[in-house]
């Protein structure tokens, strides 16, 4: 059931930031294999979005790494710790969520965090169950046991406290009530990202407290987003989200700067050390090719093989190719009293634009294509028909245009990509 225990460790350094400390995490999985009992590993994720996404997904994969090692996972679900929102890299105080808004965003992570997960091995346990039970009491005994100087050490704190801006006191409660899941859990291991190491470790300093071994923490780091500078984070729409289908997964992949290459292929890919060598030297003479190899290996690993070769062929039908999808709405607009439609007026009438003043800027760009051509004059009217109509790189519509057509299936809003053609 167990492997040795230099090979256990071997897997679990394989990608993280820090063990701390690596030391304690060797003699729990020695007492471990003497005993044949697993141990206990633990992860949060506060439901304040719906989507899971493939930077929470780096400590998911770790998770099950732990579980083909043969150890329990309790996977746990923040909808306590999500009523005030983690302060971690914040700048500001963050809006507290209701319970329905939390509800609402929890019901997919059970689907989304079994595409990695075991569920057969794992537990998946909401914080509510012993933090809605504390009486106030109990509350002032857990806050007795730590100082407002030692949270002040946190750097988001202290930067918030030099700079005179807001910290709220239920902000100081949530490390308090991330590192209290590890006592109701017993956790002998917690995995976060690089960012939640003050929390992680204040879960030892409770754990001690109430006379449980300390937990060893097990950092990971940060994924970036597409954009090559935040944290992956829906509230950025820069993530690439689990659920996501295939071709917007392969393509927000393929919208990455080639600076992130090196960072996606290691944390992200799933590949072999020598595989993930290798495309690292490829990143680096071709970054396109490697883009295309890690956008099609990411789309896969979530979504299948066929699917992930799917994507590529779809991808490379319209941008390299520049053809039209198989797939594409349809909207029909009526024309003007003279039987023709100004260029600007299809392109917000069909959501391809949000007004006439993006209209007018995409025409100004170069960004539109009717039937494959740029075009050229931004006051260019077009006639009754059907056209293929582009915006940017990715967004078509076969638009008809009528004596007297009523608008139908035209999508409300755009999918953001203002790029020209």
């Amino acid at each position: 059931m167990f492997l040795p225990v230099d090979e256990q460790l071997n897997r679990i350094r394989d990608g993280v930031a820090e063990i701390v400390p690596e030391a304690e995490l060797v003699e729990k999985l020695k007492r471990s294999l003497a005993e044949r009992e697993p141990l206990v590993v633990k992860q949060g994720f506060d439901p304040t979005r719906p989507d899971l996404h493939i930077g929470h997904a780096v400590s998911i994969h770790k998770l099950r790494t732990f579980q083909e090692l043969g150890h329990q996972v309790v996977f746990v679900i923040g909808d306590f710790t999500a009523l005030v929102g983690d302060p971690s890299g914040q700048s500001d105080i963050r809006p507290m969520l209701s319970r329905e808004e939390i509800e609402a965003n929890l019901q997919t992570y059970r689907e989304q965090v079994f595409q990695i997960l075991d569920p057969e091995k794992t537990e998946i346990r909401r914080n509510s169950d012993w933090l809605s039970t504390l009486r106030l009491e109990d509350v002032l005994r857990l806050t007795s046991q730590y100082t407002v100087a030692r949270m002040l050490e946190r750097d988001d704190f202290a930067a918030r406290y030099s700079e005179e801006r807001p910290i709220s006191l239920v902000e100081f409660l949530y490390p308090m009530m991330q590192a209290y899941d590890s006592v109701a859990l017993a956790a002998d291991v917690e995995l976060g990202g690089t960012d939640q190491k003050f929390n992680l470790l204040l879960g030892r300093t409770l754990q001690e407290k109430a006379g449980q071994e300390p937990q060893v923490c097990v950092t990971l780091p940060l994924l970036r987003g597409t954009d090559g500078e935040r944290k992956m984070s829906k509230s950025y729409d820069n993530y690439v989200g689990l659920t996501m289908d295939p071709a917007d997964m392969f393509g927000r992949t393929m919208s990455i700067p080639d600076t992130l290459l090196e960072e996606w292929i290691h944390l992200a890919s799933g590949v072999s050390d020598s595989e993930r060598s290798h495309w690292t030297d490829v990143a680096r003479d071709d970054p396109l090719a490697a883009k295309r190899w890690l956008a099609e290996t990411l789309t896969a690993r979530y979504h299948g093989t066929e699917a992930g070769a799917g994507a590529r062929d779809a991808f490379d039908r319209v941008h390299r190719e520049r053809a039209v999808p198989e797939e594409i709405e349809t909207c029909v607009l009526e024309a003007d009293a003279d039987g023709t439609l100004w260029i600007g007026h299809a392109l917000t009438r069909s959501g391809l634009a949000g007004s006439t003043s993006e209209a007018r800027r995409l025409l100004k760009q170069r960004g539109v294509r009717i039937d494959g051509e740029v075009v050229e004059d931004p006051e260019c009217h077009v006639s009754q028909g059907s056209y293929v109509m582009q915006r940017g790189k990715r967004r078509f519509l076969r638009l008809l245009v009528d004596a007297a057509g009523e608008p139908d299936n035209c999508p409300s809003t755009t999918d953001g990509d203002t790029g020209s053609g």
